[in-house]
């Protein structure tokens, strides 16, 4: 009797330091509590489609990725204003003094003239290359020069200008180069948005069954905790009738310690799981961002889908975004060639003006001589100016053609080769990322097969664990066996249970990622694990996503 005293001592006092480790690393053990209600208040309750609604309202990177379509608005907007047309407009006063420099100056002394400008005008370039103006300009003029036949001088005249290029910059120039390119991008821009949604989309589907790995990993770990309990219970019953000596006890409680820490580590995965979902769908301005709890409504069943992996290439080859982008760049390329071939022809333009001009003010009439002395003046006023100038009474027409090329290799042509040659390049590009695609999809086909047959092994694994549980139980009961091999049992049923449930969640995230992977290219790796079973840490059986 005094040897199973100090055999109970002894393990008692082992348990104490097992415990008492466990609180100098700042970890208490864990049993499940009942929420009180003040945290009931605080969960959030959502199905996968409510988290993907709320992503698409709420997710900052998608807030980010929408402004860039109404960037490139703008851009093409700024390069419209090249066919806005111009007003210009100029009012100033002259006032000149100068010495007579000859007898003919026009006076002795000093010659004043006062002069005001009048001048308004508007031009601008035209979606041909063309480029059109038009100018109305006034002029009041005094004068003591004896020679002035006005004084005051009224003028005025209209120019109307038209210069057209008949072969550079006639099919396109730069203007329409850069509007041609900007609005490309802002196709591009759209094609972008489509990817960031659907990879956002993707993102918080595997967020979902991350967290509800995280629940299911840590109800696993506390059945794990519970059997150990039980038989941590059934060795204390057996040594206080004297049918196993007290120091197998020690097993059972460092058994219990090491599931209990498996217990906590599967709770803190949760929180992380929470976190990454809830930056994923929820607005960070709201007062209770942090401490929102989130608990998933849905539950993890085994769908199986048909996997056409042909079908899905074409899909991806058809509708992916990054295929998608690269051909809105070749389409670009395409503006640029034109461009550069366009720039490598002569330039030759032709321009027409028209310009009408009047005269007006007081006129002087002089008598016979040089100059004459004044014998007489007549009025014509600024209206009647103006009536002449738009009768034309006095056109001039100007006609004229512009002819320029250079000798030898120019800039344009080599520009162009370079273009070109860009152009093979990218078109290679697109064909080795389109088999590299196709790669893609079908190795995400093979996942989703693989991790189908995958649920099937585990389940079946799982029920045989079961199956090897109850034997060692009844075989440790009847004395043919150790509480070491039922401990062994115990871990493995952990371990099957864990791996069973790890099975389905990556077959629905490799569903997920098949069927993502159709519309936008993925980042991250295929068929991610979750935590590994019985340590409730990081799973290192993670596959790498095809390059």
């Amino acid at each position: 009797m005094r040897v199973q005293k100090c055999f109970a001592a002894q393990s008692a006092l082992v348990a104490d330091l097992v415990l008492a480790d466990l609180s100098a690393l700042g970890v208490s053990p864990v049993r499940a509590q009942t929420p009180s209600p003040a945290a009931q208040e605080q969960i959030r309750r959502i199905s996968i489609d409510d988290a993907l609604a709320l992503a698409l309202e709420n997710n900052l990177d998608l807030q980010v990725s929408r402004i860039t379509p109404q960037l490139q608005d703008l851009s093409v907007s700024q390069v419209r204003t090249s066919y806005v047309p111009t007003f210009n407009s100029s009012i100033d006063f002259n006032k000149q003094t100068q010495p007579p420099a000859s007898l003919l100056a026009g006076n002795a002394t000093q010659i004043n003239t006062n002069t005001g400008r009048y001048d308004f005008g508007v031009g601008a370039l035209n979606k041909w290359g063309g480029t059109y103006n038009a100018s109305f300009n006034n002029n009041r003029t005094t004068s003591n020069n004896i020679f002035t036949n006005f004084n005051p001088s009224l003028s005025a005249n209209v120019s109307l200008g038209y210069t057209q290029p008949l072969l550079r910059n006639f099919t396109i120039d730069g203007t329409r180069q850069q509007l041609l390119v900007s609005q490309k991008n802002r196709e591009i821009s759209d094609v972008q948005l489509q990817q960031s949604i659907a990879l956002t989309a993707r993102n918080v589907k595997n967020a979902y069954y991350d967290l509800m790995f995280a629940i299911g990993n840590l109800e696993v770990q506390r059945q794990s905790l519970e059997l150990a309990e039980r038989s941590l219970k059934d060795n204390r019953a057996r040594v206080e009738i004297g049918t196993m000596a007290p120091i197998d006890i020690v097993e059972a409680e460092a058994e219990v310690a090491q599931r209990e820490e498996s217990v906590i580590v599967a709770e803190a995965a949760i929180s992380r799981a929470e976190d990454r979902l809830r930056t994923l769908v929820f607005s960070p301005s709201a007062p209770d961002f942090w401490q929102l709890r989130i608990e998933p409504t849905d539950t993890v069943q085994f769908r199986p889908i048909a996997v056409d992996a042909g079908s899905a290439v074409d899909n991806a080859l058809r509708q992916r975004t990054d295929l998608t982008t690269s051909r809105k760049q070749l389409e670009s390329n395409d503006v640029n060639i034109r461009y550069f071939k366009n720039q490598a022809l002569p330039d030759m333009s032709a321009s027409v003006t028209y310009f009408s001009q009047a005269i007006g003010g007081t006129s002087f009439i002089r008598g016979a001589g040089f100059p004459g002395p004044i014998i007489g003046q007549t009025q014509k006023s600024y209206a009647s100016t103006l009536k002449t100038m738009f009768a034309s009474d006095f056109p001039t027409w100007t006609f004229s053609m512009q002819v320029s090329y250079p000798i030898g290799y120019s800039n344009p042509e080599a520009s162009l080769a370079r273009a070109r040659l860009q152009d093979q390049q990218s078109r290679k590009q697109l064909q080795s990322q389109e088999l590299q695609v196709a790669s893609q999809i079908r190795d995400y086909a093979r996942q989703v097969q693989t991790n189908a047959k995958r649920v099937e092994a585990t389940g079946a694994s799982r029920t045989l664990a079961e199956r090897r549980l109850e034997a060692e139980e009844k075989k440790f009961q009847a004395g043919m066996t150790t509480s070491f091999l039922v401990f062994q049992a115990q871990r493995d049923l952990n371990q099957a249970r864990n791996n069973a449930l790890q099975a389905l969640l990556d077959y629905n995230k490799s569903v997920v990622d098949y069927q993502a992977a159709q519309e936008a290219p993925l980042t991250g790796s295929i068929g991610t694990t979750g935590l590994s079973a019985g340590t409730g840490t990081v799973g290192s059986q993670q596959q790498q996503q095809p390059q």
